[in-house]
């Protein structure tokens, strides 16, 4: 017997994931393969919504927590997968500077929004109203991330690589079969893939394909996070991902002559030298109508639960994420209502 059956293995699967283990319990992963979205993150964490200078919902309680996390996985795998690295905003007007300064005098967007206006000159990049600071920012290699922690968990014996077979689960009272395994607990992490879950397929979770880019410049010299319209993120050796559109109906994870010209359009606003396209990804990311995550447990079972939705900000959320939800089966707490599925009701139950 484990104690839990995780299904995905990406962001959110590895959140709950390590969680589980940290606490001395024992698992069994599914992954499939099927779900790009964490394996093409920018993996960008940022406490700030640039688009607005609006402060991402507990932005604060996040970081801590996400910190904590990566920094034992580190020192457990022997890699590093946490990256503190600057984000600057290029403004492009007056106006936009005062909109800054304006925000970064708000309570909650202070600690996150440096009021020194950053003058430097980056090679390739015209930025004649300057750049603003946020702070505790970086990024993490999801993709180093995902294979360092699939190869720690095929050498733990606790992975299978295959779709998970829905009509093959067993449900009692007390526990949950799953051909040849039996668990007390089964944790679905699935991402878009939650529309094939028989189960949970009614919560919200609406698809938004992003498209990104590798692109190789020996003109462009920038050893921050760059991020406007679109994100620029240095790799070294010249090499930059570049991100993301936002596709609310194409929910295919390949890549399209569509989004490959308006990245090229928002790329060109912001550098002014020349580039190529070494690589060009998509996929798409589990996001919800009120940008909440959706954690909890099905009205039914009370031995399997969901961890979805995680949006645009998996490597923020998804830490604190699998802590609610894992404090909520283990210790009974209560999950906050924002992200509690109780928020959303299945058509056709009655309640």
């Amino acid at each position: 017997m484990v104690d839990y059956i995780i299904v995905g293995c990406g962001l959110a699967g590895i959140s709950f994931a390590e969680q589980a283990l940290n606490n001395d319990k024992t698992i069994a992963v599914f992954d499939n393969d099927s779900q790009k979205s964490s394996l093409i993150a920018g993996g960008l964490y940022n406490p700030v919504i640039l688009k607005r200078f609006s402060e991402v919902w507990k932005a604060e309680e996040q970081l801590v927590e996400m910190k904590e996390f990566y920094k034992k996985l580190e020192a457990k795998l022997a890699s590093q997968f946490d990256f503190p690295k600057p984000i600057l905003r290029k403004f492009f007007s007056i106006e936009e500077q005062n909109n800054w300064f304006a925000a970064s005098d708000k309570k909650g967007l202070a600690p996150f929004l440096s009021p020194v206006l950053i003058t430097k000159k980056y090679s390739g990049i015209t930025s004649a109203y300057n750049y603003g600071e946020v702070l505790h920012t970086g990024y993490v290699d999801t993709e180093l991330l995902l294979f360092s922690y699939r190869k720690y968990l095929e050498s733990i014996n606790s992975i299978r690589y295959e779709s998970f077979d829905y009509g093959a689960l067993l449900l009692e009272s007390d526990t949950i079969s799953y051909k040849g395994i039996v668990a007390k607990h089964i944790v679905f992490a699935e991402g878009f893939g939650i529309h094939q879950n028989p189960f949970f397929g009614y919560l919200p979770v609406d698809g938004t394909k992003g498209e990104l880019f590798i692109i190789e410049s020996d003109e462009l010299d920038l050893n921050v996070i760059l991020n406007t319209s679109v994100f620029i993120l240095p790799l070294g050796w010249n090499r930059y991902k570049v991100g993301a559109t936002y596709n609310w109906k194409d929910k295919t994870d390949l890549p399209t002559e569509e989004g490959k010209q308006e990245l090229l359009e928002r790329i060109r606003e912001i550098i002014d030298c020349d580039f190529k396209i070494v690589a060009h990804f998509a996929g798409v990311r589990p996001t919800v109508y009120d940008r909440r995550p959706l954690i909890g447990t099905h009205f039914d079972y009370n031995n399997m639960h969901v961890l979805n939705g995680l949006g645009t900000r998996g490597v923020m959320l998804g830490p604190a994420m699998a802590k609610e939800l894992f404090d909520k089966i283990e210790n009974g707490k209560i999950i906050d209502k924002e992200i509690n599925i109780n928020r959303v009701k299945p058509k056709n139950y009655r309640y």
